[in-house]
């Protein structure tokens, strides 16, 4: 490979065009599979300088040591979970994310799936396609009065708020501790929260601190006429506990753009027409990638140029 400029490995998948855009500034590996990633670590890896991943997929220790080269690493969007941060850090590597790249799409999808799961969007097309008319159905909520709890208030969490109140929605939240100059109802716990709300949205980082915080006695707090909506990840509900909690009419619903089986669909729910299911792209428009693609270079020419990164980790 050409020496004249850094060696760039992408680990995700990006449009043609968006890599024509990278090649401008570095030589590009692009390996969006887990074989395609090992055979160019293993052909290529002692010239890697820079790798773009993103926090579902990460990069471990082990691979960071197959590049005796890498500098730096970038994860495309605000998700970091899976990268060995500690590792990288004992190497001297730099670390940056996409934070706030992607937040209004992220928070748009969000009140999405709200709406969909409360109001039963999806089940409703299927119905009128088969013929049924209203008059034979049970006819759904409203979504404008509930209470939202929102589990992690950080950037996207508030901006899911702001969509909250165009609807009327009282808002709660749930962090480790108060979030300063907020108006919205705190909660210390993760039950508290979810006893007072009617509809529950998980915005948390995802990770092992996380891992199943939404589980059988939370969704038993949302109650019978609860729903619950995931844009945060996967890991942070007990899908078996959730599915068991539908089935059972122990919750009214649930929309989910993140799950545990990912990047399969969870097969507990599949038959459930309480659910609405997405594939993970509620952080992902042409405007979101675009504007993640441009601050990844940002950071990158910054690092090269001997200047501070602007969304450090």
């Amino acid at each position: 490979m050409s020496a004249l400029k850094p060696v760039l490995l992408v680990l995700h998948v990006l449009s043609e065009a968006h890599r024509d855009q990278l090649a401008q500034h570095f030589e590009v590996l692009y390996a969006p599979d887990a074989q395609q990633c090992a055979q160019a670590i293993a052909e290529h890896g002692a010239q890697v300088e820079v790798v773009l991943t993103i926090g579902a997929i990460g990069l471990s220790a082990a691979q960071m040591d197959a590049m005796p080269r890498l500098r730096l690493v970038g994860a495309l969007g605000a998700g970091y979970e899976n990268i060995d941060l500690a590792h990288a850090r004992a190497r001297g590597i730099g670390l940056f994310n996409g934070a706030g790249t992607n937040d209004n799409c992220v928070a748009d999808h969000a009140f999405g799936l709200v709406l969909a799961a409360v109001r039963g969007i999806v089940h409703l097309d299927k119905l009128t396609r088969q013929g049924v008319w209203r008059n034979a159905i049970e006819l759904p909520p409203n979504v404008s009065g509930k209470r939202l709890g929102i589990l992690g208030l950080g950037t996207i969490g508030q901006k899911i708020a702001r969509r909250a109140e165009g609807f009327d929605m009282p808002v709660g939240y749930h962090n480790r501790k108060p979030k300063a100059g907020v108006s919205h109802t705190y909660f210390d716990s993760m039950l508290g929260l979810a006893e007072w709300a009617d509809v529950l949205v998980v915005a948390t980082p995802g990770g092992a601190a996380t891992r199943h915080l939404v589980n059988a006695q939370v969704l038993d707090a949302l109650g019978p006429q609860g729903y619950v909506v995931n844009i945060a990840r996967g890991s942070v509900i007990d899908t078996a506990a959730l599915a068991q909690a539908l089935h059972e009419g122990r919750l009214a619903g649930a929309g989910l753009d993140v799950y545990e089986s990912e990047p399969l669909p969870p097969a507990e729910l599949l038959d459930s027409s309480k659910v609405v299911l997405t594939p993970h792209v509620a952080g992902w428009s042409p405007e979101a990638v675009q504007a993640t693609v441009d601050l990844f270079l940002d950071n990158s020419l910054r690092y090269f140029s001997g200047q501070p990164l602007i969304t450090p980790i």
